[in-house]
């Protein structure tokens, strides 16, 4: 297939700079005058790149700090960076067009609380403390609802999530008291830390299986919850839900639940739960505080565990990791108590923050040479640590990553290892 000279041009819409436009006029002989036949900046300009683009007749700025060119041949903006929407009816006035804005708290008290259709997302405390609102109908515009959004909104009853979303922010219903009920789109891929804490009301709310994220504490103080349904359930244990997939997901049982999918609760021993070979990541909190678990298999399908996966498994006695892990989480292994032995395998190249700290069992470990950093507080309060190799390859050591490690002495011979590894931190 030819390319001509609309082709082209579309084409050379999606350069990264003016490189690339020069580049082609040089390369090809036919394509030289793309730049002139060019109406507004596909790119961000400077004095030099400007003059290259004589015929712009609508300046594009992609970010609020760009140059700004008045040169009396532009007739009009268009602004891509987020704006709040009073700024989108100052530049709206003045002939300009906002690509991309947000509704936020001295909006919403100028405005009032009817979401502008024009609206992309709702603002980080928008709607926050707003005693009289009962109910809310979110366009389809929005795509992100932001932290605390509706935090305390003490009088919402219903809420409608359009299917734009894809992400609710950290507390975002957290002390939504009268809150009943709630439908969670399939395109919400994350829920944030305590998105529903305190929703004392909520009798009922479902789990779609395009989950792959739920922070943690999101149903705290969940008084009401008597149901849940999940689209993919794969296991229920004494202590938490595991759901969905190729990412494993858990949430921890709310006191008062009884019915998951409309039947009663059925609660297994931990240790009987097969990770399936469809999953490939452990979510962060997957085990957390799963006090009963004393061993579990990993199948080799699994690439990373995510933060705290299996902190607070006080129970857990040996683990073993396949070599098809490249990521442990931060606080991945903490506060398992009994832990006295675990592999590392050869394709993890860093262990994170609090990665081991206070397994007070653990005894030995061996560190593979593929390791390249150790991060803070990795083995801190490990007492029972009488032997640990400190590879070569080892580069970067984090704050009292051996802080109070039964071993210390014999690694404080190590002149590889600064002094601040010991301390406190």
């Amino acid at each position: 297939m030819k390319l001509g000279y609309n082709e082209i041009m579309i084409t050379s819409m999606y350069f990264n700079d003016i490189n690339d436009f020069i580049n082609l006029e040089i390369g090809v002989k036919r394509f030289q005058g793309n730049i002139e036949r060019f109406h507004f900046n596909p790119i961000p300009l400077n004095e030099y790149s400007r003059k290259l683009f004589p015929n712009i007749e609508t300046f594009h700025i992609y970010n609020k700090y760009e140059k700004i060119f008045n040169d009396g041949r532009i007739f009009k903006q268009a602004i891509w960076y987020l704006v709040n929407y009073s700024t989108y009816l100052k530049e709206k006035e003045a002939g300009n067009s906002c690509k991309n804005i947000e509704y936020t708290k001295e909006d919403r008290n100028k405005y009032g609380n009817t979401i502008p259709p024009e609206v992309k997302s709702l603002r980080c405390n928008c709607f926050r403390y707003c005693d009289s609102l009962t109910t809310i109908n979110i366009p389809t515009s929005i795509s992100k609802i932001g932290h605390f959004c509706f935090n305390r909104c003490t009088s919402l009853t219903t809420i409608n999530i359009p299917s734009s979303i894809n992400e609710i922010g950290d507390a975002c219903f957290r002390d939504c008291y009268s809150l009943t009920s709630i439908n969670i789109p399939s395109s919400i891929s994350k829920i944030g830390n305590c998105c529903f804490g305190n929703c004392s009301s909520l009798t009922t709310i479902n789990i779609p299986s395009s989950i792959s994220k739920i922070e943690n504490s999101c149903f705290y103080g969940c008084e009401s919850l008597k149901s849940i349904n999940i689209e993919n359930l794969q296991f229920i244990s004494e202590e938490r839900i595991f759901m969905n997939e190729p990412v494993l997901v858990s949430i921890k049982i709310p006191d008062t639940l009884e019915i998951i999918n409309e039947k009663n609760i059925e609660n297994k021993d931990i240790n009987e739960f097969i990770i399936p070979s469809s999953i490939t990541k452990l979510c962060d909190y997957c085990f957390k505080e799963c006090s009963s678990l004393t061993s579990i298999n990993i199948p080799t399908s699994i690439i990373k565990l995510g933060d705290r996966c299996f902190s607070g498994c006080t129970s857990l006695i040996s683990i073993n990791l396949p070599t098809s892990i490249n990521e442990l989480g931060c606080d991945c292994f903490s506060y398992c108590l009994l832990l006295k032995s675990i592999n590392i395998p050869s394709s993890i190249n860093e262990l994170g923050n609090y990665c081991f700290a206070n397994c007070s069992s653990l005894t030995s470990i061996n560190i593979p040479s593929s390791i390249t950093k150790l991060g803070n507080c990795c083995f801190k309060g490990c007492s029972s640590l009488k032997s640990i190799n400190i590879p070569s390859s080892i580069m970067s050591f984090g704050d009292g990553c051996f802080y109070d490690c039964g071993c210390k002495d014999e690694l404080k011979k190590n002149k590889r290892i600064p002094s601040f590894c010991f301390n406190k931190w």
